[in-house]
């Protein structure tokens, strides 16, 4: 027989303490919903277990009579029974406040410090309160920032919109580090705070935080080599620009290479009225932004693993005609040495690849040569690159 398992008061804080990692007693003292008084019922002795093992049910007891109910009261009820007579349990523990829950956890300290910081939003700040009774334990993580938070927030609702760069707010003690390590914080509170034409809805999450709210964010660049050296642009053949600057440029090439690989894109060899753009730092619509590029010859080359051809197919969304390079069944199986496992495979239909690169997709997809396959390209052997050029020389 199980031995019964029947609630100690040793056990009434990790009960206590779920209520509060819920955050329940926090918002209960600024906004009752009816939770107080608390009553948490106790798993206590059945009639049949108190007549089976009378002795076992008063040493359970024994530790509920001593109890220093100082900020809770005990609830009991009486047992009656023909062999051991009248008995009282305990049943259930009452909390009659919030005040008495977070004093028996020891955090009657972070309950203060959470009505401090909720009497700070008032005024311009009265719209955060819904936000602080959402979510109450990250209120106390930033107890220690919350001035300052809130000075950079009452900032940006003085400046909608202001066409600076972050580090350009001037305010005592708050540097750009501290915004920029915060930002899903206060784009949470600038989404409550702001007027809706304040907001561009368009840009989400934290790397779009200075679009959303009207400041300016670091331009991206593209970096690309010019593999003929009748191209070169006073003289220079490897240029890092912004993406506005690369739009305007309008270089007089036949072939544009792209790589993600920055080796890749710094060993290309020499190749006439061609470039190689790489790093991909830049992403795609930075490049959808150089509208001479869609009159190009352009080859991508890329991992052949599920994501390689997941990115290669978004590729085309922005330049429909792009060839791949490099990224076929040949080049694959010549590569036995180099084959590593891909850690999260995709498993998505694309609708970007021609039939071969969707013939070799699947059969990546579908574990054909080894399970969750993929060849980097850095892995590739530059012997093939060179035949390869050699082909599309010899076709021009």
């Amino acid at each position: 027989m199980s031995k019964p398992v029947w609630t100690l008061p040793i056990e009434l804080r990790a009960e206590l303490d779920k209520r509060w990692q819920r955050g329940q007693i926090l918002t209960e003292s600024l906004a009752p919903s009816g939770l107080f008084p608390l009553r948490i019922p106790l798993k206590s002795p059945s009639p049949a277990q108190l007549a089976a093992d009378f002795t076992a049910v008063q040493v359970w007891v024994e530790p509920w009579l001593a109890v220093d109910a100082k900020h809770f009261a005990v609830e009991w009820r009486d047992i009656n029974h023909r062999l051991s007579g009248r008995n009282r349990l305990p049943a259930a523990v009452v909390f009659d406040k919030p005040d008495d829950a977070a004093a028996y956890l020891k955090k009657a300290k972070e309950l203060a410090v959470f009505g401090q910081l909720a009497a700070s939003l008032v005024d311009d700040f009265a719209a955060l309160r819904p936000w602080l009774l959402k979510y109450p334990l990250r209120v106390l993580e930033h107890a220690d920032e919350w001035q300052k938070l809130l000075s950079v927030a009452g900032w940006v609702v003085k400046h909608p919109r202001p066409g600076i760069y972050l580090r350009q707010i001037s305010l005592p003690g708050i540097d750009s580090k501290f915004i920029e390590s915060r930002k899903k914080l206060l784009g949470e509170w600038l989404d409550l705070l702001l007027p809706a034409a304040a907001i561009d809805t368009a840009q989400t999450g934290v790397t779009g935080f200075e679009a959303r709210y009207g400041f300016l964010a670091k331009p991206a660049t593209i970096r690309f080599r010019l593999l003929d050296s009748r191209l070169r642009i006073a003289g220079l053949s490897d240029l890092t620009v912004t993406a506005g600057e690369f739009a305007t440029l309008n270089l007089q090439v036949k072939r544009v290479f792209v790589t993600e690989n920055d080796i890749n894109g710094l060993a290309f060899p020499p190749f006439a009225d061609s470039m190689v753009i790489f790093g991909r730092g830049y992403g795609f619509d930075a490049l959808a932004q150089a509208e001479w590029l869609k009159d190009k010859e352009i080859h991508y080359w890329g991992d052949i693993d599920t994501h390689g051809f997941a990115i290669l197919s978004q590729f085309r969304q922005y330049f429909p005609r792009t060839h791949s390079l490099l990224m076929d069944q040949a080049t694959l199986l010549a590569h036995r040495e180099s084959w590593v496992a891909e850690t999260t495979p995709g498993r998505a239909d694309l609708s970007g690849l021609t039939f071969e690169e969707t013939a070799l997709y699947d059969a990546l997809r579908d574990n054909r040569f080894g399970q969750n396959l993929r060849l980097e390209q850095e892995y590739v052997g530059f012997a093939a690159l060179g035949a390869l050029l050699a082909r599309l020389q010899a076709e021009a």
